[in-house]
């Protein structure tokens, strides 16, 4: 499950972390330690993200849990 959360990071911290960096932006807030911390802090937010997204996603392909 780890390198399927791996994986996953990549792909949810450049999402997380662009759309902080576009929210700055919006704000008028066009300095460059702006702009670094909203991107940190989108890469940051991204863990527990891709964490939850891999544990589902590999809880969804175990199958069904037997009764």
């Amino acid at each position: 499950m780890l390198r399927l959360a791996a994986v996953l990071y990549i792909l949810v911290a450049s999402a997380v972390g662009g759309a902080a960096v576009i929210a700055v932006l919006t704000l008028d807030m066009r300095q460059g330690w702006q702009i670094a911390a909203a991107f940190a802090a989108g890469l940051v937010v991204a863990i527990p993200i891709a964490a939850l997204l891999a544990r589902r996603i590999y809880n969804a392909l175990q199958g069904p849990k037997p009764v």
